[in-house]
């Protein structure tokens, strides 16, 4: 009954914010990128719990109790792309944004097209934000759903669709300022419970002493997860590069171009690298310590609840219940947000109108019914699932960012050839049987589609002042 009562206050809470919001967002900038008006707190801890998601908590947790030291290289490799987002794109997206009248990533993507060429990459971007986030969306409610499964015993299906309903409705209502500030909230919550639980589990093995003491010579204890040679290097290629994502995340990419001053790039940043540090680190050492806890194998991703409930106070466990509602709900209202963005803005369906429209809203529904049919006819894996959307979007993506920012001249063609041919060799290798550290899915996609706009440069014309400007504001970041 605590744990019910928690989680009735804070889903309370969530509906409350997005209520409230409902006066910032009765007109498309306002509704899709809050009037650039977001502090550097909340764009950080925004960004950092719509990264994370359900796999921060369950899914590392998970892979780290059943894959072993192996899945450390996660850490790294996600964190690096972070870094790179934060301190080498984030001063000049978020200049060349207001610049440009960018509202959404896709303008970034069309930017300097010719009219006919930008609006066939706005819907090849709309389709593949659309297709990979329906995926992401999916594992989202999913992870709500085995949430309520484990805690309460509701049927899957049921608690699939609270889950779903709650999301949706504060999205709805409060657009991007509720999405925003119910994340920066679920960012607090996610890191009390990555710093609470691994400590209580790291006391009851006896410490890293002990810890180190127990490990074993076989597979789970080995940083290469029992690979050798040239499958060891492409384990760990694979595993490091899960940090090309961030460079191509719609959603994430939305806080850096919200942001209100420039100037606190350098706070949100710190915040940022250091929420995801703690958080990445508590669920990998979660993981470890419930591989000797738990003599039972079970389902990976419920080691979270099952030590939860073997270690901590009721009361306690009701926060981290909600604490991983929290990691489900940051990313899932985020990408229902750029999800309606990309029908009602990029592919100019309401055009006419000064608030978002029933194009946008109607989009976030649809986007959500189907993450629930997809959840419930095709079940999958939670870290799976929501590392092959990521892939897709950071292939898709990623490399067209990266030669926007490097201000290359490529041949038009490229950029739309590009984010086809990344978004394409993902789809791909996902269908295929996984490689060591599924390195053809998350390494070969990226570095095809970079490789290719780097062949189609062409002689770079003379920089504008504005790109000069954000060069030297590049340098001095």
């Amino acid at each position: 009954m605590t744990i019910l009562i928690t989680l009735i206050v804070y889903q309370a809470v969530l509906l409350g914010i997005g209520y409230w919001a409902r006066s910032r967002a009765t007109t498309t900038d306002g509704y899709f990128l809050g009037d650039r008006g977001l502090g550097p707190w909340v764009a950080s801890l925004s960004y950092a719990a719509g990264s994370s998601s359900a796999w921060s908590i369950l899914g590392v947790s998970g892979i780290a109790f059943s894959e072993g030291l192996g899945s450390f290289w996660l850490l790294p490799g996600t964190i690096t792309g972070h870094i790179v987002v934060w301190y080498v794109v984030a001063p000049w997206l978020r200049q060349a944004s207001r610049e440009k009248g960018w509202l959404t990533l896709t303008d970034l993507l069309i930017d300097g097209l010719s009219p006919r060429l930008a609006l066939g990459c706005a819907r090849i971007s709309a389709v593949i934000v659309l297709f990979a986030f329906t995926f992401y969306i999916a594992a989202q409610f999913q992870g709500a759903a085995n949430t309520f499964t484990a805690v309460f015993d509701f049927d899957f299906l049921t608690a699939l669709l609270l889950g779903a309903v709650i999301v949706v409705l504060y999205t709805l209502w409060g657009g991007f300022w509720a999405v925003s500030l119910t994340d920066a909230l679920q960012a607090v919550l996610m890191l009390v419970a990555a710093i609470l639980l691994p400590i209580f589990a790291l006391a009851e093995v006896g410490g890293f002493s002990a810890l180190f003491e127990a490990a074993k010579d076989d597979g789970y204890w080995h940083w290469s997860g029992g690979h050798s040679g040239w499958f060891g290097i492409g384990f760990f290629i694979g595993m490091v590069s899960i940090g090309f994502g961030p460079i191509g995340q719609p959603h994430l990419l939305t806080r850096v171009m919200a942001m209100a001053d420039g100037s606190k790039i350098s706070q949100a940043r710190v915040v940022a690298i250091a929420w995801f540090s703690i958080v990445l680190g508590g669920m990998f050492l979660l993981g470890v310590c419930g591989h000797l806890l738990i003599e039972d194998r079970i389902d990976n991703e419920q080691i979270f609840f099952v030590l939860a409930a073997d270690l901590l106070p009721t009361v306690v466990t009701g926060v981290l219940i909600a604490a991983v509602l929290s990691a489900i709900m940051s990313t899932a209202d985020s990408q229902l947000l750029v999800a309606g963005s990309a029908l009602h803005h990029d592919l100019k369906l309401n055009s006419e109108a000064t608030d978002p429209g029933r194009s946008a809203r109607l989009a976030v529904g649809a986007v959500a019914i189907a993450a629930v049919a997809l959840a419930v006819f095709l079940p999958e894996s939670i870290f799976s699932r929501v590392l092959f959307a990521w892939t897709a979007l950071g292939a898709a993506f990623g490399p067209v960012v990266m030669i926007r920012f490097l201000n290359w001249q490529v041949r038009p063609w490229a950029i739309p050839f590009a984010m086809v041919l990344g978004f394409g060799l993902t789809v791909i290798f996902y269908s295929l049987p996984n490689g060591p550290g599924d390195v053809w899915e998350r390494a070969v996609p990226f570095v095809t589609a970079f490789g290719t706009l780097w062949l189609a440069r062409t002689a770079n014309e003379e920089r504008t002042d504005v790109n000069k400007a954000l060069s030297s504001q590049r340098s001095n970041a």
